[in-house]
């Protein structure tokens, strides 16, 4: 190579570096990726206090990746580029063929863990009703023999058998687990996200309803079945960057006559909105699965019409999907998401004269999400 030629080389390269220091500069920050669906870290403020704890240079790391010029154009084309060369995971989801990608379950910490169990033990002291405990498998274990062959990942069977083994003896725990891995030749998750179908959330109303004390239908017996879209693709393309593969369809299997959902979009105490359970908007959107009672909030108060006791479910998104089927069940169905709800659920049971309540989370939301410690407060 010839100096002229290698002078050159590093002139490109130092205009290229440049061009996107500057571009990086002068676009404007964005507050949420539609083709990752999720928020978007925003520039860090900067005291000595964040600075010296790491929370600044973190946050910061963070923002400048968030941040990038074109990112929605460079996360898929790395997707694809280490698939080519023989990679099978990026941003801990794995292909696993048949447009099928999976999220890992990352070890979880033990100690964060305990403080959560000790929470909802004595959320079941404060609470003075009934109180039942789920977990729900994903399907990095349900669906094992589908990933790549020796990849890593935590087994969330053990974490499921620690946390019920720990937890106290008031709170009964349900046996989710057991019912998804007898079903795990069915369509019971999203192929492209990291939720259960409305036929795995079907196998979790069964499977609860041990528990819980009511008797689910045969599934064949919902003869509203429908698919609403065959064109939903989920968080877990949209943060691998495997954007490529097959959009999953959405199904649901209850009509949801009679029901009324008041959802508290801006807070416990704001004036709710009032819809059914299906939002059918959130189809044309990218996050399809918002469908389901409409999206992240945090209260929203179900009246089933029917008879029935009470039943307040502390939960994640995964419920979303499942409530349709329990409205056979309650006359009233009360859902809290900790990371916005910010009274007292203790208090809430006794105000509203609540029968019964259900702590119901994913195993992923589980053992990542700190906010499950408030049950306690």
């Amino acid at each position: 190579m010839s100096k002229k030629s290698g002078f050159l080389q590093v002139i490109i390269f130092l205009a290229f570096i440049g061009a996107f220091f500057v571009l990086n500069l002068v676009l404007p920050d964005r507050a949420f990726s539609q083709q990752e669906n999720k928020y978007l870290q925003q520039a860090p403020k900067f005291t000595f206090q964040s600075l010296f704890s790491g929370k600044f240079t973190a946050d910061f790391e963070k923002y400048t990746s968030d941040q990038f010029a074109f990112r929605d154009f460079w996360i898929p084309m790395k997707a694809g580029t280490e698939l080519a060369e023989g990679k099978k995971e990026n941003n801990k989801v794995y292909y696993c063929g048949r447009d099928t990608l999976i999220k890992r379950f990352a070890q979880p910490d033990y100690s964060q863990t305990d403080r959560k169990l000790m929470a909802i033990s004595a959320f079941s002291e404060k609470a003075d009703v009934p109180v039942y405990f789920g977990l729900i498998p994903g399907a990095a274990d349900i669906w094992n023999g589908k990933l790549p062959a020796n990849a890593p990942g935590a087994s969330q069977k053990e974490y499921i058998e620690y946390c019920y083994n720990n937890i106290g003896e008031k709170v009964k725990c349900a046996d989710i687990y057991s019912m998804l891995y007898s079903n795990s030749d069915k369509d019971i998750y999203y192929r492209t996200d990291h939720h259960w179908t409305s036929l795995g959330a079907y196998y979790g109303y069964a499977a609860l309803g041990d528990t819980l004390g009511y008797t689910a239908p045969d599934v064949s017996s919902y003869s509203q079945r429908r698919m609403v879209t065959d064109d939903f693709l989920g968080t877990n393309s949209s943060s691998s960057g495997f954007v490529w593969v097959k959009p999953d369809s959405i199904e649901t299997f209850v009509d949801g006559d009679g029901v009324k959902v008041e959802n508290y979009k801006n807070g416990q105490n704001s004036e709710p909105v009032t819809s059914g359970l299906y939002v059918d908007s959130h189809l044309q959107e990218k996050d399809k699965y918002s469908v389901f009672l409409g999206g992240v909030t945090p209260l929203i108060h179900i009246s089933t019409g029917n008879s029935g006791p009470s039943l307040l479910i502390v939960r994640d998104s995964y419920t979303d999907s499942l409530v349709p089927f329990l409205t056979a069940d309650y006359s009233d169905i009360y859902l809290v998401d900790l990371r916005y709800f910010t009274d007292s659920v203790a208090d809430y049971v006794k105000e509203h004269d609540i029968d019964s309540v259900l702590v119901l989370y994913s195993i992923d939301e589980f053992s990542s999400e700190k906010s499950v410690e408030l049950l306690g407060q």
